[in-house]
């Protein structure tokens, strides 16, 4: 239990159905769905498509989700691809024609096509309750009339404002500026759009005036894009992928999202008896930073679309895991892997949902970088993400950039199961650090037994392209200490993501919710 005379959150409990996600409004919208007679997934997506409005800097219905569901009444995990692909032009030769090393983060050529609209239809006709017509309602109302801009969010908008160009800066600026805490952000031309997917399903963005908007745009800006590869967008239901530590399975989505990175580095961890370590101390923090060193590495390596990963095998097995492990130097920091941060960034929404059946959703939705690639579609000024520069421009690269390839994703739903059974989804944003965030939040659980609120409060340190980023809730010490050893220390401008969690207890049948201080959410029951 918390100190009651320092400032914190205690974890929500509920009895019928909770949200945790990142914004009041989302959370509070997702309880209504709930207590209106629909199931977890009418109330995650309801929730997801509001913080498009709420964090626009960090999602919207331009980007990619990523989503794990666990039916009612049963412990089986489905894993749900709703990630786009590059169009079809997209071709690396003529990138490295023009002199690029790398793909570039803002500009068309990093465009993906937009696959979260698609993923939140299938998910609504196959799983849900209500359909979309009452999931987007919540969403069409607040673009409309507004949502205040909050605190955490006027901060990364602020520091976001120069990479928006064009008809984004119209669309996403007040008078030129970013705008201030409290101040109302609308965007009425997205919902007439989510009007017409309401109306239309996937057709009414897939098809019609929207896709020309969207199309249109991107080829006025030199992109390959065409209607036929926004047409063909689709997602994909995928078998997820596990590991597990200490007794807790860690399921994950398989490529071409991250999650094996997230068991590689847990398994590398499960070679150190962390449980002995101050959980706050200098050991802990220089194993875990080390650990991560090595499965970025092999992430960066191996990770890409489905149909180009040949070595996820040999990142999730153990003997993998026991030959990095021991590389590690408990005293010494290694010199860092590939760059992990070189085309990520820490903007992406998390929203997971429970309900009274336990249905239970981990969902994850996302432009990539702050707003996305910075452009907006002409019209209806639709934010395009910049997922493409998750790709390489390496030759052979498994991830190398590609006609109708999905780039490699930073962004992971998480669920852990214990026993067989589904005891809480959960998440971590931050972008690159969410692998390294996982590990950590199952760490925090496993090896000093801490509750979900007090796992996703606890500080965080993050090994990020040579640098290690040690959160101000670490000491001075620990920071000299880490020094001592090797890593290049610094406190991070911003705090390293956020995160949300739902723990099920199967014995009481009581919920317990839990939302990162970090970000300006919370959880809410019912």
């Amino acid at each position: 239990m918390r100190d009651f005379h320092i400032p914190g959150r205690s974890p929500v409990f509920a009895a019928n159905g909770i949200c945790a996600t990142s914004h009041p409004l989302a959370a509070k919208i997702a309880v209504q769905m709930l207590e209106s007679g629909g199931n977890a997934v009418d109330a995650a997506i309801a929730g997801a498509v509001v913080l498009g409005i709420c964090e626009p800097q960090m999602t919207g219905i331009g980007g990619d989700c990523f989503v794990l569901l666990s039916p009612p009444g049963s412990n089986d995990i489905v894993a749900l691809n709703g990630s786009g692909r590059a169009p079809a032009g997209l071709n690396a030769d003529a990138l490295r024609d023009k002199g690029l090393k790398a793909m570039p983060l803002g500009s068309v050529e990093s465009v993906t096509l937009p696959g979260a609209i698609d993923a939140f239809c299938r998910l609504s006709a196959d799983w849900g309750k209500l359909g979309m017509k009452t999931a987007l309602a919540p969403a069409i109302h607040y673009a409309e009339t507004g949502v205040p801009v909050a605190p955490r969010v006027a901060q990364d908008w602020a520091i976001a404002t120069d990479r928006i160009t064009g008809k984004a800066r119209e669309t996403y600026l007040l008078n030129g500026q970013a705008p201030k805490i409290g101040q109302m952000f609308r965007a009425p031309a997205q919902a007439e759009v989510l009007r017409r997917v309401a109306m239309e399903g996937r057709a009414g963005f897939y098809e019609g005036e929207v896709a020309e908007d969207l199309i249109d745009s991107l080829r006025a800006l030199g992109g390959t894009h065409t209607l036929d590869d926004l047409a063909e967008t689709q997602c994909e239901y995928t078998d997820p992928v596990s590991g597990t530590y200490k007794g807790i399975e860690l399921v994950e989505h398989p490529p071409n999202g991250q999650g094996a990175t997230a068991i590689l580095m847990a398994n590398i961890l499960s070679h150190f008896d962390l449980s002995t370590m101050d959980p706050l101390g200098a050991d802990r923090a220089h194993i875990e930073a080390e650990a991560a060193k090595l499965a970025y590495d092999a992430r960066n390596r191996f990770m890409a679309d489905a149909d180009h990963t040949t070595r996820l095998a040999h990142m999730l097995s153990a003997e993998t895991a026991s030959a990095l492990a021991g590389l590690i130097d408990p005293k010494r920091a290694m010199e860092s892997g590939a760059q992990i941060s070189e085309s990520v960034h820490k903007d992406t929404v998390y929203i997971t949902v429970v309900d009274k059946d336990r249905m239970a959703v981990s969902l994850i939705y996302s432009i990539f970088h702050s707003f996305g690639a910075g452009l907006a579609s002409d019209k209806f000024g639709i934010l395009f993400q910049n997922r493409g520069a998750g790709f390489t421009l390496e030759p052979g690269h498994p991830n190398e950039a590609g006609g109708g390839k999905r780039p490699m994703h930073t962004i992971i739903p998480g669920m852990l199961r214990e026993n067989g059974r589904v005891i809480m989804p959960f998440g971590v944003m931050g972008g690159a650090y969410q692998p390294n965030g996982h590990a950590r939040f199952l760490s925090n659980l496993t090896d000093y037994g801490m509750d979900p609120q007090t796992a996703i409060d606890a500080p965080r340190a993050f090994s990020d392209g040579g640098i290690m980023k040690v959160e101000r809730g670490y000491s001075d010490a620990v920071r000299a200490d880490l020094a001592e050893r090797g890593h290049r220390v610094e406190i991070p401008e911003s705090a390293l993501g956020g995160g949300q969690a739902i723990r099920i207890d199967h014995e009481t049948g009581v919920l317990e919710g839990a939302s990162d201080a970090r970000k300006d959410g919370c959880a809410l029951g019912y």
